[in-house]
């Protein structure tokens, strides 16, 4: 006697071997117990049939800005994480920036468990942060249980998390054998941007070089300390030979991207249009064709969203001025049908789609009960229709404030359903859970 089988003529399974297939999948508690051919004589509490409507392991985004408490009117706990859930997304690992006590230390993690408990409706992990002086405290978060430590080599956007030097960076690896993940941008390339409604004035202040030079001073900290090193929101594609170069010596760096630098093109952002900047921001359609060919390559090992929104307000859709607005887009409620629609056009799989934005994400940070379907891991589960379309209506999206670059856009993928360790989550319910460093 089960708890729950979900049935399904399309279940992603990542293997060996990995594909699509009829089977049935058997829940007890929390936990994924079996999983049979699609009619298994299961005994059960409660059965679904999702017939021809996929079913996926819930998606693991390691990458997202809460920001509570403290700048709560940009998002919160509630919000981001309902979005998550619609999204197909279950687990969430909160960024220690734009939170005000940032999540420097063991106190602030402590007011930022807080503030979230009661709200959230999937389950949630906390990056450490790593600013100048705080190295004596990363032993302690790490030990709390963070699941590593972002840095910023160029300015974060808020004054209370400062960006370190290179040097600083290294003392800090050496301080704590941890992950550590960049925000690679070298500010010695950047520039400030003069008042513009032109992306491409915006696009020049932040060029490639940028995130190159950042890139080698992460690799060069990894080589000398032997640490772990991931390369957060990889935009420009040229400094990919460097990743790839770093691996084959064996230093031990990994980077990712996002659904917005694969999907989306410079050449067509509209002038004024500032829901679409980003830092690192967007580039090219051929600096985007780059990116996806390392994703397949495995090069790039992960698809995540870099949920990162602000008020109205703070985008100055009033000037259009992209030297002014807040850089961040928010897409945690999207990323599976942007990237699944680009990927199905490019002749990639849903189980392709799946290995990047669920399996990786959970490997980087040690959950291996996360985002795969298998005998033992946490029953996470979404009901994906993938042939079905949909108009992104910003109004319609369960984030804080109804601001993306996607409106408009025709997307292929609908989540119809999503269950959070065996639970089917509703907007009514907060059942999600807090998510410690494992081991």
């Amino acid at each position: 006697m089960v708890d729950l089988v979900l049935r399904s003529r399309r279940v992603v399974l990542l293997g060996p071997p990995s594909g699509v297939r009829a089977a049935s999948v058997a829940v007890t508690g929390d936990k994924i117990v079996a999983i049979g051919v699609y009619d298994a004589p299961f005994e059960a509490a409660e059965e679904v049939d999702l017939g021809e409507t996929m079913l996926l392991p819930g998606l693991v985004d390691t990458h997202v800005h809460v920001n509570e408490p403290g700048r709560t009117e940009w998002e919160g706990f509630a919000t981001a994480t309902r979005a998550a859930a619609a999204g197909g997304v279950t687990t969430i690992i909160d960024m220690p920036l734009n939170s005000l006590p940032p999540t420097v230390d063991v106190d602030a993690l402590a007011v930022k468990k807080k503030a979230a408990t009661g709200q959230i409706r999937v389950d949630v992990g906390f990056w450490g942060g790593a600013i100048p002086g705080n190295a004596g405290k990363l032993a302690g978060l790490h030990e709390a249980g963070v699941f590593g430590f972002k840095a910023f080599l160029a300015d974060s956007g808020v004054p209370e998390f400062p960006p370190v030097t290179a040097s600083e960076l290294a003392t800090a690896m050496r301080a704590v054998d941890a992950l550590f993940v960049v925000h690679a941008e070298d500010p010695d390339h950047l520039s400030p941007g003069k008042e513009s409604a032109a992306y491409a004035d915006f696009l020049a202040s932040r060029p490639a070089e940028a995130e190159h030079a950042a890139i080698a001073t992460a690799i060069d900290a990894a080589r000398t300390t032997g640490r772990r090193v991931h390369i957060l929101h990889l935009s420009a594609a040229g400094a990919l030979p460097l990743i790839a170069a770093a691996r084959a010596e064996g230093v031990r760096v990994t980077a990712e991207t996002c659904p917005h630098y694969l999907t989306l093109d410079a050449a067509a952002i509209p002038d004024g249009a500032t829901e679409f900047k980003c830092c690192p921001p967007i580039r090219d359609a051929a600096n985007a064709d780059a990116l996806w060919r390392a994703l397949a390559d495995g090069l790039i090992t992960c698809v995540v969203s870099d949920h990162s929104p602000c008020t109205p307000e703070l985008k100055r859709r009033d000037t259009g001025d992209f030297a002014a607005a807040w850089g961040g887009i928010a897409s945690v409620q999207l990323g599976l049908p942007v990237v699944w629609t680009a990927a199905r056009d490019r002749g990639h799989s849903p189980a392709d789609v799946v290995d990047w934005m669920a399996r990786r994400p959970a490997d980087l940070v040690g959950l291996a009960g996360k985002g795969r379907i298998a005998p033992g891991a946490d029953a996470d589960l979404v009901a994906f229709d993938p042939e079905a379309t949909f108009t992104v209506d910003p109004h319609r999206l369960l984030h804080r404030h109804a601001v993306t670059p996607y409106a408009g856009k025709r997307l292929h993928g609908v989540v119809r359903a999503t269950w959070l360790r065996g639970r089917k989550v509703t907007n009514d319910e907060a059942g999600g859970g807090f998510l410690t460093r494992e081991g």
